[in-house]
């Protein structure tokens, strides 16, 4: 517990920064955690599986590399583009390439750099600055609440099969210390005066709607926590990685936060589209 405190000590600092900073600093960051941690998930697939690692490498290269740039708007054409020619790869080198292969190769794809990718488009949303946080809240919240709700009152098992400690008790625990701090920050959102023009206007509505955000992520952080478990047992490892003492890999640290920031974002872009106002 104390190296993993400890690790958390150092990270904090740097991701704080980069994420307060975004633009290019944020950038980099979500290219390197990205690539890390599909290094991290197609070796440990690969016992099983035989992904197309240099052109899954390739093509989130790219997709990541034109977040913020025109070429965003052809996202649609590169992910088509990927998959087309991992089929081709996969023909021309039948003998030792699966359709199993090309379809863990494109879901690494997906499910790491895409939608990670979510944590940077967030903050580049009109008050991103503010809400690219609330993955991370919604995530560690949880994290944090279901720990301490399952060692203290923790009786009924959540997935033995999957993960033997989680509780019912603390995945409820999880939830409403996630929503109770998604509170707060909503509150501390509303009373920060940016400018007239400010869409947290109705702190009611906006502090209710952050609590409910903080439900609907931390029942999400859940389950990319218990994603990543189910395919941990699945290819029989302990951790994808070895890279932060005490946490494992940066998939292990990020499993949770990957989904808190998928659906994070698809609210905050509904928001964004129905120019709803909070």
């Amino acid at each position: 517990m104390l190296v993993r405190i400890i690790s958390s000590l150092v990270l904090f600092p740097i991701l704080f920064a980069l994420v307060y900073y975004g633009g290019l600093p944020l950038k980099i960051g979500t290219i390197f955690v990205s690539i890390i941690a599909m290094y991290e998930f197609y070796k440990a697939i690969c016992k099983k599986i035989k992904p197309i690692h240099y052109i899954g490498f390739v093509f989130a290269l790219i997709y990541l590399l034109v977040l913020d740039t025109p070429f965003f708007k052809i996202s649609d054409l590169i992910v088509c583009s990927f998959l087309l020619l991992s089929l081709i790869f996969m023909v021309f080198n039948y003998k030792n390439t699966s359709i199993f292969d090309v379809a863990l190769t494109f879901f690494g794809v997906c499910y790491i750099p895409l939608m990670f990718s979510t944590v940077y488009l967030i903050r580049l949303f009109d008050y991103g600055h503010y809400t690219v946080w609330l993955p991370f809240i919604c995530a560690w919240a949880c994290d944090t609440g279901a720990y301490f709700t399952g060692i203290t009152i923790g009786k009924h098992k959540l997935t033995p099969e999957l993960s033997p400690k989680k509780t019912i008790e603390g995945a409820i625990g999880g939830i409403v210390f996630s929503a109770i701090s998604c509170g707060i920050y909503g509150m501390f959102m509303t009373s920060t005066k940016i400018d007239k023009s400010h869409i947290f206007n109705n702190s009611t509505v906006a502090i209710t709607s952050f609590i409910l955000l903080g439900i609907i992520g931390a029942i999400f952080a859940q389950f990319g926590d218990l994603t990543a478990s189910a395919t941990k047992r699945r290819f029989n490892i302990k951790d994808y990685g070895n890279i932060i003492p005490g946490h494992g890999g940066i998939l292990d640290r990020f499993d949770s936060v990957i989904f808190t920031a998928g659906i994070c974002y698809i609210i905050l872009k509904i928001i964004e589209i129905y120019n709803i106002i909070l």
